[in-house]
C-alpha cells in the first residue's frame, strides 16, 4: 500500500512515497448479517430498560414542568426532564463533576450496553479492542459546556474560561470519552442529523462491520439541552408545543390540536455485532439489523417536504437494502413529532411506500410518552423494533400512541395505535 502527501519547499511541491507496509485484507461483505446483542440507556425513566419499557406499556408520562432553571418567563415551561440521574459505578467523582451531561448519560449507557451484551471491562480486555468502535453522536453535544464558556467569556473575559470548554462542547466527544474509558480503538467519531442522528450512527455503525473494519460497533445518540439556551432556541423555532396546562397531554402526534414537540433530554445506546462474531463467543441475539438508507429532503431548513418524497424514497432504498418487501411490513414506528408539517409529511411519505396502510400498525410512542430528544430519538424508536426484555417484538405488545383521541380522520386515515399494549 502507497501513501502520497505533498511536501513544500523552497516554494516547490512535490510528491513523495511513503514506504510500502503491508496490511491484513479485510473480507468485505455488503450482505454480512448483523444482530443486536446489547442494548442501555438513560432517560426520564430512570437507566433501567424493562422499567422503561413498562412505564411505556402503561402509558406513564415522563414530560413534567422544568425546575432546572426559573422557567417562568418562558412560553414553554416543561419537558422531558431527567432528575436525580446518578453515575455512580460508571464515571468516577472528578469527571462526573467536569463533563457536560450529555457525555455523562453517554458514558452510563454505553457501558450498561456493553454490560448487557455481556462485555464488561475484563471480557473487553481480552479481546482485540481494534475491532470494537463507537459511533455515538449528538445533536447539540454539550451545550451546557458552550454556554458556560460564552458566559464566563462575555462576563469575565477569555483567561477565565475553562480548558474543558472546546472539548466538553463537540459533539465527538461521546464516542471518544466511551472509547478512552474502555480502551475500545476500532472507528470513533460522532454524527450530528437532529433527531436521526442515532438513526444515523445505527446505519454507519453496520457499514463498518459489513466492511470488515470491526466485528463490534457501540452506537446510538446522546443529547442534554433542557437549559435556557436549549428550549429558549426551539422556543425561537415555534417547533415546540405550548400547552404548559397539561404537559404530559402536550405531545400529540396526528391530532387535530397537535402545535408541537416537546424537548427532552437522554441516552440510548445499541451494541452491533456481526453475526459470526456473536455466536462464535455465544453472545445474546436480541434481533437482527436487516437494513438501512440515507437521503435527503433538499427542501427547507427544517420544514420537511409535504408530499414526503425524501423520507419515501429513503424507506424504499431502506426495504431494498434488507431485502424486505412493502407487504411483509405491519408495524412502523413512526417519528410522530406533534408538528403540522411534519406529521402529514411522514404519513404521506408512508402511503407512498405501503399501499394499504389499514394493514399496517402505526404508533409514535417516544413522542407521546417522552420527548424528542434530537440524537436519541432514533434510538428510542430502535427499542420498539429491535427489542428483547423491552421490545414489542419479543412482548407482541405496543405501547399507545395517544394522549388524546381526536385523531384528523380527514388527513390520518391510517391504523394507528390508540390503545395501550395492543397485541400484535
Amino acid at each position: 500500500m502507497n501513501c502520497l502527501f505533498l511536501a513544500a519547499k523552497c516554494g516547490r511541491i512535490k510528491a513523495m512515497a511513503s514506504p510500502t507496509v503491508s496490511a491484513p485484507k479485510r473480507e468485505k461483505d455488503p450482505k454480512k448479517r448483523i444482530v443486536i446483542t446489547g442494548m442501555g440507556l438513560v432517560s426520564v425513566f430512570g437507566n433501567d430498560i424493562d422499567m422503561f419499557y413498562n412505564k411505556l406499556l402503561e402509558g406513564v408520562s415522563g414530560i413534567s414542568p422544568i425546575d432546572r432553571f426559573d422557567a417562568s418567563e418562558f412560553s414553554v415551561r416543561f419537558a422531558g426532564q431527567i432528575r436525580n440521574f446518578s453515575s455512580k459505578g460508571y464515571i468516577d467523582g472528578k469527571n462526573d463533576r467536569r463533563l457536560d451531561d450529555c457525555w455523562r448519560y453517554c458514558l452510563v449507557a454505553g457501558k450498561r450496553a456493553l454490560e448487557d451484551a455481556s462485555l464488561g471491562q475484563e471480557v473487553l480486555e481480552t479481546m482485540d479492542r481494534t475491532r470494537i468502535g463507537v459511533l455515538v453522536g449528538s445533536g447539540m453535544g454539550g451545550i451546557t459546556a458552550f454556554s458556560n464558556g460564552v458566559e464566563a467569556l462575555i462576563q469575565k473575559g477569555y483567561k477565565k474560561i475553562t480548558p474543558f470548554f472546546i472539548p466538553y462542547s463537540i459533539t465527538n466527544m461521546g464516542s471518544a470519552l466511551l472509547a478512552i474509558d474502555t480502551g475500545l480503538m476500532g472507528p470513533n467519531y460522532s454524527i450530528s442529523t437532529a433527531c436521526a442522528t442515532a438513526n444515523y450512527c445505527f446505519y454507519a455503525a453496520a457499514n463498518h462491520i459489513r466492511r470488515g473494519e470491526a466485528d463490534i460497533m457501540v452506537a446510538g445518540g446522546t443529547e442534554a439541552a433542557v437549559i435556557p439556551t436549549g428550549v429558549g432556541g426551539f422556543i425561537a423555532c415555534r417547533a415546540l408545543s405550548q400547552r404548559n396546562d397539561e404537559p404530559e397531554r402536550a405531545s400529540r402526534p396526528w391530532d387535530k390540536d397537535r402545535d408541537g414537540f416537546v424537548i427532552g433530554e437522554g441516552s440510548g445506546v445499541l451494541i452491533m455485532e456481526s453475526l459470526e462474531h456473536a455466536m462464535k463467543r455465544g453472545a445474546n441475539i436480541i434481533a437482527e439489523y436487516l437494513g438501512g438508507a440515507v437521503t435527503c429532503d433538499a427542501h427547507h431548513m427544517t420544514d420537511p417536504r409535504s408530499d414526503g418524497l425524501g423520507v419515501s424514497s429513503c424507506i424504499i432504498k431502506s426495504l431494498e437494502d434488507a431485502g424486505v418487501a412493502p407487504e411483509e411490513v405491519n408495524y412502523v414506528n413512526a417519528h410522530a413529532t406533534s408538528t403540522l408539517a411534519g406529521d402529514l409529511a411522514e404519513v404521506n411519505a408512508i402511503k407512498k411506500v405501503f399501499k394499504n396502510t389499514s394493514d399496517i400498525k402505526m404508533n409514535g410512542t417516544k413522542v407521546r410518552n417522552l420527548f424528542t430528544t434530537q440524537s436519541f430519538t432514533g434510538c428510542l424508536s430502535s427499542w420498539h423494533r429491535k427489542g428483547h426484555r423491552a421490545a414489542v417484538v419479543c412482548s407482541a405488545r405496543l405501547p399507545s400512541a395517544f394522549s388524546r383521541s381526536r385523531r384528523d380522520e380527514r388527513k390520518f386515515d391510517c391504523n394507528f395505535v390508540e390503545s395501550l399494549q395492543l397485541r400484535i
